[in-house]
């Protein structure tokens, strides 16, 4: 065998690879499966982003490398959408970073950001990727307690005096995955004042910031005082714009942590395809009716699961953002049980909460990336099975 790093072979396997493992072999068999798992839309790419990507591919200026920090058209754009949703100045040159989607570079700052040992304040629950990433940069993570009692926000207090003491860095998210928590600027006002006080960077997660219901909007960090002096906000068009596959996001914030962030990804790759930067700004530059249609669909299908999850006694408060769905498990029941059940008797795969964190054990997700028929399809086997077990 050849040598391979302690870092990887000690990394717990990606649990969303696992399920679609089984998805496949449960396919191979036959079995229909329906797949409220993987928090990746399935709706298309607007029209008018792909027309954009097919002019641009056929420049053949467009065909060499990009600037390591992304295009300025791309970098602009964003610094426009700061401007006219926020009110936030951002410098394109110097404050903002394309990214190869935001996983990627948030991936990439703990790197950038950690020494080995240090610590990072994770979100329990939370992204597996923050905790992963910290691990594959050397770090350590102390848990950021996030309680259903608290509305799922930020438990500052609970964290030790010796764990901010060792902290580099710390992550937030929100709109958050799994949970959908949302929340109001004074969340990040108090994180940007632990962050400052401590001497901690603050990477926030605002990969599902456009989707968001009932007239709910939701805030940035960068519109907190002081905010850049201290904090990166990462954005995505995979969520917004359903554009997973392309690739494609920013972080913009603390010119300091963009230029260590910048160092790495130098060393590491060379941006994204200019074309897609290119689609990714008219997106961006666009009105985002695209986006406001796609809420409209997953308020449709938010309404069918939660009907459903209601008839089975199972009571979820309908969430301001994302299209996850956070609901407790049945009594009996971990949450890794009650998904390996309904993937083997029900043929429906969700995400058990444990895989956010330890104390998403009593729950699990659900996530809204399939159509209506198919919904109302895995609510009738998951009455059918509930039905069967009485």
């Amino acid at each position: 065998m050849p040598p391979i790093s302690n870092r990887v072979t000690s990394l717990p396997p990606y649990l969303f690879s696992i399920f679609q493992q089984k998805k496949k072999a449960l396919e191979s068999q036959g079995v229909d499966v329906i797949d409220l798992g993987i928090g990746a839309p399935d709706l298309p790419t607007p029209a008018f982003i792909i027309d954009q990507l097919a002019k641009e591919a056929q420049k053949p200026a467009n065909h060499v490398y990009s600037s390591y920090n992304g295009c300025q058209e791309f970098r602009q754009a964003v610094a426009g959408f700061y401007k006219r949703t926020y009110q936030v100045e951002l410098d394109p040159d110097t404050e903002i970073l394309a990214l190869i989607g935001s996983k990627e570079g948030l991936a990439h700052m703990a790197t950038a950001v950690l020494n080995p040992g240090e610590t990072a304040l994770v979100p329990d629950p939370g992204y597996p990727v923050y905790r992963s990433a910290v691990h594959l940069a050397g770090g350590t993570t102390t848990y950021l307690p996030l309680d259903a009692d608290n509305h799922y926000r930020p438990m500052f207090d609970h964290v030790s005096k010796a764990d901010w003491k060792n902290a580099s860095l710390m992550f937030l998210n929100y709109p958050g995955n799994p949970t959908a928590a949302t929340v109001d600027r004074s969340v990040f006002d108090e994180a940007v004042a632990f962050a400052k006080q401590h001497d901690v960077a603050l990477l926030h997660d605002a990969a599902y910031s456009a989707l968001t219901y009932n007239g709910y909007q939701a805030p940035s960090v960068l519109e907190s005082n002081g905010a850049k002096d201290i904090a990166v906000e990462f954005g995505s068009l995979s969520k917004s714009f359903n554009m997973t596959g392309w690739r494609i996001g920013y972080v913009a914030g603390n010119r300091e942590l963009i230029k260590a962030l910048s160092i790495v990804k130098s060393n590491t790759d060379t941006s994204q395809f200019l074309p897609i930067q290119k689609a990714g700004a008219a997106a961006l530059m666009s009105d985002f009716s695209a986006v406001k249609e796609n809420v409209a669909v997953y308020e449709k299908r938010m309404a069918i699961m939660l009907d459903a999850l209601q008839e089975l006694g199972i009571k979820v408060t309908k969430p301001r953002g994302t299209f996850f769905i956070w609901a407790p498990v049945p009594k009996g029941f971990t949450s890794s049980s009650f998904a390996e059940r309904m993937l083997e008797e029900a043929g429906v795969i969700i995400t058990p909460g444990i895989a956010f964190g330890p104390s998403g054990d009593k729950y699990f997700r659900i996530s809204l990336s399939v159509g209506e028929e198919r919904l109302r399809e895995a609510a009738e086997r998951i009455k059918a099975l509930n039905s069967k077990e009485r």
